[in-house]
């Protein structure tokens, strides 16, 4: 019994501990430790963008011989003074109706002292001031506009102005009946003489009948005797009238008598809207503008600047509802001609009003011939004096 005992607690301790056995966790095989990952490295920041260099303040100032309000010569510069005074520390002032030479020179003396970094003088009689307090100021940018002089620090400009008044030209000898012009001129000076012989080289390329004739006023700026000029002209037949003075005065007479006009320096159109055909005009704003940067960087040098219609800064203003369509088309492509380098103004022959040849056929008059030009071409009436 005691045996039989013995093995009947052998065979319950045998259950028990297989019930202990099957009662245990479900284990899973061990895994392979993982290596240690580290926090991603963070991107490195960009670098910051250099800060702007600080723009240079420049102080610009303009003289003019006529009111800013002429809306001619004056008026056409201060567009651009306008346009400069936009830019980034640029500012300017300007002085207007400054009679040429002593005066002209006080003022343009007193924007020196006044520490002007560029001073422009706006009429051809400030060449011989400009030079004078250039000569005294030569850390200041001097710019003169029409003249020929320069100096280290004083350079002249102007524009091809006669290609447009080529163009313009055409227009007139186009609309004319009488084969008569008039122009009401300023000075007889060489800016002025290549502007009407180029008009009339304009209005022959397109009516070899016509004539131009030419009275001085020996004014810039003067509407009464400019207007009065523009009636004379009238009076002997002319029935389109031109100018190179700033005044709207003969623009007004040529409406007030019924024939036609075309202006200068601006679309004149507003005071003659009757009889205006187009304008020669200026765009300053293009050649002052790359002044200024030119000037501010270090990069500005003297010289004599003549951009042309190429450039935008001369131009013809629209034309007036009364040309035709043909005629605009003829000028639009002579202009295109002009501007591609295939037409050039004073390409011979060119005769003077003699008929002595000036330019003979299949050459170009130079630059320096033509900016010193002191004689009229076949076609044009009046003298040079």
């Amino acid at each position: 019994m005691r045996k039989s005992v013995s093995a009947m607690l052998l065979v319950a301790a045998m259950l028990l501990m297989a019930a202990l056995t099957g009662c245990g966790e479900d284990k899973k095989p061990a895994e392979a430790p993982k290596a240690e990952q580290k926090p991603a490295a963070a991107a490195p920041a960009p670098a910051a963008a250099p800060a702007p260099a600080p723009v240079k303040d420049m102080q610009v100032g303009f003289v003019y011989v006529s009111p800013v309000g002429d809306v001619g010569w004056s008026w056409a510069h201060d567009q651009a003074r306008k346009a400069i005074a936009e830019m980034p520390g640029v500012t300017t002032s300007f002085v207007e109706s400054v009679p040429e030479g002593a005066d002209a020179e006080r003022v343009i003396q007193n924007m020196a002292r006044k520490g002007f970094d560029i001073i422009f003088t706006t009429s051809f009689g400030y060449m011989d001031p400009t030079l004078k307090v250039a000569e005294q100021f030569p850390n200041i940018t001097f710019m003169h506009c029409s003249g020929y002089k320069t100096a280290p620090n004083m350079s002249n400009y102007f524009g091809r102005m006669y290609q447009a008044r080529y163009l313009t030209g055409m227009v007139a000898g186009a609309m004319t009946k009488s084969n008569i012009l008039g122009y009401v001129a300023a000075f007889p000076i060489p800016e002025v003489i290549r502007g009407i012989n180029a008009y009339t080289l304009g209005v022959r390329a397109v009516n070899p009948k016509a004539e131009v004739r030419v009275v001085w006023t020996k004014t810039w700026y003067d509407p009464a005797t400019e207007k009065e000029a523009a009636k004379s002209l009238l009076d002997v037949g002319a029935d389109v009238i031109a100018q190179h003075q700033d005044s709207p005065g003969p623009q007004e007479a040529a409406q007030e008598r019924g024939v036609y006009s075309v202006g200068y320096n601006a679309d004149m159109g507003q005071f003659a809207p009757k009889s205006h055909l187009t304008a020669a005009v200026w765009n300053w704003a293009p050649f002052y503008k790359d002044v200024v940067e030119k000037v501010r960087k270090g990069e500005w040098k003297s010289g004599s600047f003549w951009p042309g219609i190429d450039t935008g800064i001369v131009g013809i203003a629209p034309y007036g509802d009364m040309v035709p369509q043909d005629v605009r088309a003829k000028v639009d492509a002579r202009k295109a001609e002009i501007v591609s380098g295939a037409y050039k103004v004073f390409s011979g022959p060119v005769k003077d009003q003699s008929g002595a040849v000036r330019v003979a056929e299949g050459q170009v008059l130079s630059d320096q011939d033509m900016l010193g030009m002191t004689w009229f071409v076949e076609g044009v009436v009046g003298s040079t004096q």
